[in-house]
């Protein structure tokens, strides 16, 4: 009785130890991804959706625009792809919003693909992957928020992406001006992703095979 109460106690120990270290562990990464992550030279860029106003983007999306811009200027890759779906009741969605950014920025049509899916990253994602496929498009730089890269390339590497990720540097979701709740909101939505949620993409996946 008393070697089966210490094994309850070291369980429950251990258990709490992991409880502790797992989020700690994976917000440093959170935070060592959002500040030291670089862009690589890629096939296309993919901007991540964000809110828009009956077509005009959010501070948010238009950093992200304005970010996925510069890379284009630079070189590091001959096609923007924009993503995103609309809320309901809206006109437009965040792939209208920013092709319609882009284009007016001067970055010629023939090069923006608009892919006018996605309400979170994973749809959003699949989205954009599937775009992609068809295009023989085999990596990607993702421009997000500086926070949300590392999930975001998580899901486009278990897609078979070859991505890196350009986070905005300007706008209320950079780390200068976004607050510590963001870092504890995607360390959490990171670690339900790989957990829970990339199981489902692999059981897709072998499906289809």
């Amino acid at each position: 009785m008393f070697f089966l109460f210490k094994l309850i106690k070291r369980l429950i120990s251990f258990a709490l130890l992991i409880a502790i270290i797992l989020p700690l562990y994976a917000a440093g990464n959170v935070w060592y991804t959002a500040t030291h992550t670089k862009p690589v030279k890629s096939d296309a860029i993919v901007v991540l959706g964000a809110a828009q106003f009956d077509g005009r983007p959010s501070d948010v999306l238009k950093a992200r625009l304005v970010e996925a811009k510069r890379i284009y200027d630079l070189g590091l890759a001959s096609r923007i792809i924009t993503v995103g779906a609309g809320q309901p009741g809206d006109r437009t969605t965040e792939a209208a919003s920013g092709f319609n950014w882009l284009k007016a920025n001067g970055v010629a049509k023939r090069f923006i693909d608009s892919v006018p899916l996605g309400t979170d990253t994973l749809n959003s994602t699949r989205a954009y992957i599937t775009d992609m496929r068809v295009r023989n498009l085999k990596s990607a730089i993702i421009v997000t928020d500086q926070y949300h890269c590392l999930r975001a390339m998580t899901m486009a590497r278990d897609f078979k992406i070859t991505t890196s990720c350009a986070p905005t540097k300007t706008g209320p979701a950079s780390t200068k001006s976004s607050s510590f709740r963001y870092l504890v909101r995607e360390t959490g939505a990171y670690l339900a992703y790989v957990t829970v949620g990339r199981h489902g993409i692999h059981l897709t996946d072998q499906i289809k095979n």
